[in-house]
């Protein structure tokens, strides 16, 4: 028998839940489902965001510091190695990108940062004007290890001398150019310096350094590799890089004339 009350049981009429059980069942599954996953997504990403934010504040210095390669303070804390000579070029000169320039009697100076692509630059200058180099004047505080390196093998093959005048600057990557060269002259007061090599993405925030930093490991290792075979191969003694091992990339290990001497860096010395 129906009854008023079972027909209003039955009805949309009523108190306030069965109006929003019945607007849900009239909700496709689909919709929900999509909801649902938008929700759960939003949900994720805010977590995320909280934990880098407390991740890159808590972060270790040495992990988001960027290491300065233009004049550091000379070797390690104790002393040892070179003081630093005097160095006579403006530091906003060296923090410009390679500048290469030909100049009278056959000499070309390569002056500032060996940037990515200095080498590119480079073999396209020797592809044009090759013909009239004979030695190549370096004045740099270093930069892409990968760049130094094939522009040394390009003087290598070339036969080309080096040069690092007094009160001149050759140091990170910069002597691997120097070490190229078929002769290599310098002053006895040039500051001619070293440092470990590093990765570039370290210096950048906490997260990408982590993730990163086995690579950047391996890289380091396959880079004193080249480094090392490319010294010997040059006529230098590859036991001078031990000195960039041993000294931290926001420092320079400079060598001593004896040093260099001993290490077969320099050939001959020019005389004031």
């Amino acid at each position: 028998m129906k009854t008023a009350a079972n027909a209003r049981a039955r009805s949309d009429e009523g108190p306030f839940y069965r109006h929003v059980i019945a607007s849900l069942a009239r909700i496709e599954d689909g919709a929900i489902l999509r909801f649902a996953f938008f929700a759960l997504l939003a949900g994720t990403l805010g977590v995320l965001y909280v934990d880098f934010r407390e991740l890159n504040a808590n972060a270790p210095a040495s992990l988001t510091a960027v290491p300065q390669p233009i004049l550091p303070p000379a070797s390690a804390p104790d002393e040892n190695g070179r003081p630093r000579p005097p160095i006579t070029s403006a530091p906003e000169v060296l923090d410009e990108p390679l500048d290469i320039a030909l100049g009278s009697g056959g000499l070309l100076s390569l002056t500032g940062t060996i940037d990515p692509g200095s080498a590119e630059r480079f073999a396209a200058e020797i592809a044009a004007r090759g013909e009239y180099v004979s030695r190549v004047l370096l004045d740099s505080p270093g930069g892409s290890v990968d760049d130094a390196l094939m522009i040394g093998r390009l003087i290598r093959e070339q036969e080309l001398s080096t040069e690092v005048a007094d009160g001149k600057l050759c140091a990170s990557s910069c002597p691997l150019i120097f070490a190229s060269g078929a002769e290599r002259f310098a002053g006895r007061d040039a500051a001619i310096g070293v440092h470990q090599v590093y990765a570039a993405a370290l210096s950048g925030d906490a997260v990408e350094a982590l993730s990163v930093a086995g690579v950047a490991m391996a890289d380091a290792q396959r880079v004193t590799a080249e480094i090392t075979r490319h010294l010997s191969e040059s006529g230098v003694d590859p036991a001078l890089w031990l000195h960039a091992l041993e000294t931290p990339p926001d420092r320079l290990y400079y060598l001593s004339p004896e040093e260099m001497e001993a290490y077969d860096l320099v050939t001959d010395w020019l005389e004031n």
